[in-house]
């Protein structure tokens, strides 16, 4: 008698939960126009190889142990708790400020803030080191948080990210030169609507239409009239407001 092995059940994986994240928008005004600070992601990367984006990534648990220089604008902390599953608290929203900036320095070389002088401050976070050594110390003042966009159900990596743009002419004290990193290559100046023609993931390519739009009626503020929030249902993509 041979007896059959039984059937595994199929098991369908739950989608995985968006984890907190923050990119930053840095804007040079040049002339009637403007540039933006872009890169390439490589290849390799398992999450949207090969596609041009703003610097950004994950919130990590060391972006809320460092004190910057200058919180956030009231009205952005606000903003930024508004439909967020979870803690709301003033910390994680400053924590996703932190990143963008953390992460725009280890993408780009670019230490967002202000110079300590002679005050020194070692990091318990490893993350930060790097940074501080520089002298700076990271400045959330001049961060405006502008929109925010979900991941879709079904991709190698799943976030909830939150789009902070600042001015180049708003930081006196930072050189703005960019250089390469592991994350990104091709980093570059773009003026906006050749940007527009790269190999853009969804969203980014209408936050740069919607840029372009709203600049060249010299709003220095875009989407004065809300924060679009960008998620995915069945039927595909929703454009909200918050």
């Amino acid at each position: 008698m041979v007896t059959k092995a039984p059937l595994k059940e199929s098991v369908t994986p739950a989608p995985l939960r968006p984890r907190d994240a923050a990119t930053l928008i840095i804007l040079k005004r040049d002339g009637r126009s403007h540039k933006v600070l872009m890169g390439k992601r490589h290849e390799n990367h398992r999450f949207m190889p090969g596609k041009f984006v703003f610097p950004g990534g994950r919130v990590d648990f060391a972006d809320s142990r460092v004190k910057p220089h200058s919180d956030l604008q009231q009205s952005d902390i606000a903003k930024l708790l508004e439909r967020v599953p979870g803690r709301r608290t003033v910390a994680r929203a400053q924590a996703m400020a932190m990143a963008a900036v953390r992460e725009t320095f280890e993408e780009t070389g670019i230490p967002l803030g202000r110079p300590m002088g002679a005050e020194a401050i070692r990091s318990k976070s490893g993350p930060w080191q790097a940074f501080l050594d520089t002298g700076i110390r990271p400045d959330l003042s001049n961060l405006r948080f502008i929109a925010r966009a979900i991941t879709p159900p079904g991709r190698p990596r799943r976030y909830d990210t939150r789009f902070f743009l600042t001015y180049a002419e708003d930081w006196r004290h930072v050189d703005f030169t960019a250089s390469s990193s592991n994350e990104l290559t091709e980093v570059h100046w773009l003026r906006l609507d050749a940007a527009q023609d790269l190999d853009l993931p969804r969203v980014t390519s209408v936050l740069l239409q919607r840029l372009d739009e709203t600049l060249s009626r010299k709003e220095d503020i875009p989407f004065a009239d809300g924060i679009p929030f960008f998620y995915h249902r069945p039927k595909g993509w929703v454009r909200d407001r918050l």
